[in-house]
């Protein structure tokens, strides 16, 4: 098993900044695909970022040019650095670790202001 632990979320007012940071308890195997998605209320969950274990990244439309995903292997961690924020990128943001099983953590809330 792996616990995927979230940090860094919180309430920004609109253009501002916030990094997501999520660590895994333990080391990954390789090939793996870590990613934040995010679900805002009354909505689906939907895919914000992913980065393979090889650095190959993909972005949702709506979040390019603003957010920038990065890991480090030998941390285990995955970071989400979300720039020019908009009020509709207010929602619970989850980590995601997918290694033949998927994962994910307990979600951290961000809120944008207008």
């Amino acid at each position: 098993q792996v616990q995927l632990v979230e940090s860094g979320g919180g309430l920004v007012q609109a253009g501002g900044s916030l990094r997501l940071s999520c660590a895994a308890s333990r080391s990954i195997f390789s090939p793996n695909v870590m990613g934040w998605y995010r679900q805002a209320p009354g909505k689906q969950r939907e895919l914000v970022a992913v980065i393979t274990s090889g650095g190959n990244t993909h972005y949702a439309n709506s979040v390019k040019g603003r957010f920038t995903i990065s890991r480090d292997n030998p941390k285990n961690t995955v970071y989400l650095q979300m720039n020019s924020l908009k009020p509709e990128d207010t929602a619970v943001y989850y980590c995601n670790l997918r290694t033949g099983e998927d994962y994910w953590g307990q979600g951290t809330q961000v809120t944008v202001s207008s």
